[in-house]
């Protein structure tokens, strides 16, 4: 037990009281180490592999060096079934979920794992490492080690073994936090997300906004399905909302939904987002888009695959913004007639032979001058409307 030595125990109080406290790990773990340090326990280097979900990353890594301080490093998806992983200590212990010792300076030490090489090169003389197993099964792992002549004591193995404990209750919240703000940015946005973190989450919390909707559809999609083997259909659909949805986010847009073959994005105005502004972004990101999808064309027709082709209605109006559906399924969203208005526009793009329209609304509030299209019925809407875009 930490008790065994003085120095481990007022780690963990450390942790549990104050330390938990600071969501930067990467501070968090510097601090820590360092205290480690000043309780007598002759740390050398440590890491701690912390797994999460992301559609990109497999986890993150903090790496802390007596000389150089904490590092943070991330993982990307993939990284466990590389040797560099599976064939580690860490892939050992994520494996077994039981520690690991190696008694480097011991002549009969088994140097069974690169890493171990490295370390005794380096003047590791004793490597711990342990598993900090979660509530939900997940192993995440920690490591220490040592260059003292004889490396790490009895009790320092018992306050290391201790430490760990109340370490892996923090990296489990802390996980836990990091992976609902993870998934919430992938499947409704980071703005979208930042709202439901902060407590939007009744039904009919809704707000009225003035946005610039972004809706695009890929034509063809009905032939695209019937005639395309499904991972082929896939690669294509992905090549699309890719190209879509980076194009608004790089603008400070941000995409709510993909639905079906269709995409539902915002720029919103206010608070310091006039409209000329976000009108003007979502111009620059629809000719990202023609760009990119252009050149992804240009890939395709060499491959003998399927072109890509879309259409895109920009729109200028209020939406009611927020938490829409069942008690306990809700979907944050916008919606009311001027999202209504951006689907219907965006058929008539295809009959005009378009990539691109806009509403008048829009092409009032832009900084630019847009070529009018004419007048047009609309679906819906007493009045034909006049539709813009930009001059071919």
């Amino acid at each position: 037990m930490a008790d065994d030595h003085p120095g481990a125990a007022s780690v963990v109080r450390w942790i549990l009281y104050e330390g938990r406290l600071n969501p930067r790990m990467r501070e968090f773990g510097d601090e820590m180490c360092r205290r480690i340090v000043a309780a007598g326990i002759p740390l050398s280097r440590g890491f701690c592999g912390v797994e999460t979900l992301h559609p990109q990353l497999y986890g993150a890594a903090y790496v802390w060096n007596r000389d150089q301080g904490a590092m943070r490093r991330s993982a990307q998806r993939g990284l466990t079934e590389k040797p560099v992983f599976t064939n580690s200590p860490i892939g050992e212990v994520r494996r077994t979920a039981q520690p690991l010792r190696r008694r480097l300076e011991a002549p009969d030490c088994p140097l069974d794992f690169p890493a171990l090489v490295e370390i005794k090169q380096e003047g590791g003389t004793d490597y711990l490492a342990l598993p900090m197993v979660c509530t939900n099964g997940m192993v995440n792992v920690i490591t220490w080690a040592t260059d003292r002549p004889g490396g790490f004591s009895d009790a320092e193995i018992a306050g290391l073994t201790d430490i760990a404990a109340a370490l892996s209750v923090v990296v489990e919240l802390q996980a836990a936090h990091r992976i609902g703000r993870s998934l919430l940015n992938t499947y409704v946005g980071r703005r979208t997300g930042e709202r439901v973190l902060a407590g939007s989450i009744a039904r009919g919390s809704v707000e009225t906004i003035r946005a610039v909707i972004w809706f695009c559809d890929l034509r063809g999609f009905t032939t695209l399905a019937d005639t395309m083997a499904r991972d082929r259909l896939l690669a294509l659909l992905n090549d699309y909302f890719e190209s879509m949805a980076n194009a608004v986010a790089g603008e400070g847009g941000e995409v709510l939904k993909f639905i079906g073959d269709a995409m539902l994005a915002i720029f919103e105005c206010g608070a310091g987002r006039e409209p000329a502004a976000q009108c003007a972004a979502a111009l620059r990101a629809a000719r990202k888009v023609r760009g990119e999808i252009a050149e992804r064309n240009r890939e395709r027709r060499e491959a003998g695959e399927p072109e890509i082709n879309f259409g895109l209605a920009l729109h200028l109006g209020e939406v009611s913004y927020g938490n829409i559906g069942a008690p306990d399924r809700l979907d944050f969203t916008v919606i009311g007639p001027a999202v209504n208005h951006a689907t219907r526009l965006e058929k008539l793009a295809s009959e005009l032979g378009r990539h691109l329209v806009t509403s008048a609304s829009f092409a009032a509030a832009a900084g630019e001058p847009l070529e009018s299209l004419g007048f047009h019925p609309l679906r819906g809407v007493s009045e034909p409307q006049e539709l813009f875009a930009p001059p071919l």
